[in-house]
């Protein structure tokens, strides 16, 4: 059973675990087998789902919301963790010429609205900024935080692909602390633990959601030196510890990390999420986690 981790100081309580469902158009499932699927994974102790206005090409937040309609009680037992700031170019916004940023207050207003709608519910418990936009104002993103947690649309907000120094900006001009930074963390590419992301969440006590923790499948399949490498290392390191697979092994990695990041899972098959859960009781020591690092990067610690 999962349990539940307050992310930051004056934050929301999490599952430790995030079920994703960016892929969730992918799935091919009718709403009852999605609900079905959203109360096994409930029953599991994952209760934290993440979505974006843009998965599947703006589909993927609708078809969570037809399975949600089906049994409206489950809301209350979920924490539902969306994002905004993408524009994409789809048959739906013809007018857009290219993929895009927008941190204006009237598109965060627009999509928050537009999410609300299609997932058939009253309030998200966490907004992120998708993306970091250059043209970000961070007063305007202040003034529409402000206002959206004042009319009870947005509990917490966060970022996502933050900078240490971008998190900073908007730190300075929101009220309300941000309360995680939404990053990539997987053994392909884990520049965070290098970059000062993860030390900057760590030293503000704020956990950090991990994203594409089995790098798309390309730590499984990828022929490069570099993923057959680690794919050779946790296999290893997978019969030491007695792991089913190395993507159990995988999700320790990432949560030995001490900023203690909430892995986010990618799969829509039952089997997978149980097995990341599973992985909870997984700890490796130091050295298993450098002999990953190494197989990653190529060489020995300076």
């Amino acid at each position: 059973m999962v349990d539940k981790v307050t992310i930051a100081p004056q934050g929301p309580e999490f599952s430790e675990l995030v079920q994703g469902y960016w892929r969730l158009a992918d799935w091919g499932m009718t709403p009852q087998e999605r609900l079905t699927f959203l109360k096994k994974h409930i029953e599991l102790g994952v209760t934290t789902v993440d979505h974006a206005d843009i998965y599947g090409g703006y589909e993927c937040e609708k078809l969570f919301g037809e399975a949600l309609a089906l049994d409206k009680s489950l809301r209350s037992d979920i924490q539902i963790v969306t994002k905004c700031d993408i524009n994409l170019c789809t048959p739906k916004n013809p007018d857009r010429k290219i993929n895009h940023y927008d941190t204006s207050a009237s598109h965060i207003y627009q999509s928050v609205n537009n999410s609300l709608e299609r997932l058939g519910v009253d309030d998200i418990d966490l907004l992120l900024i998708h993306r970091p936009d250059v043209l970000m104002d961070a007063d305007e993103v202040a003034e529409a935080f402000s206002e959206l947690h004042k009319v009870g649309k947005v509990k917490h907000f966060g970022v996502s692909n933050f900078t240490p120094r971008q998190f900073e900006l908007l730190q300075s001009r929101v009220s309300k602390s941000l309360v995680t930074n939404q990053v990539e963390i997987n053994p392909l590419n884990f520049e965070v633990a290098h970059d000062g992301t993860l030390d900057q969440l760590q030293m503000l006590r704020t956990r950090p959601m991990a994203w594409s923790c089995l790098a798309g499948g390309e730590i499984f399949a990828g022929q490069t030196e570099q993923a057959k490498r680690v794919r050779e290392e946790l296999e290893l390191i997978r019969q030491e510890v007695g792991a089913q697979s190395i993507d159990q092994v995988i999700f320790a990695w990432i949560r030995r990390l001490p900023s203690k990041p909430l892995p986010i899972i990618g799969s829509g098959k039952i089997d997978r999420v149980k097995a990341a859960v599973d992985s909870l009781d997984i700890e490796l020591t130091r050295e298993q986690w450098y002999r990953v690092w190494l197989a990653s990067k190529g060489h020995g610690v300076p």
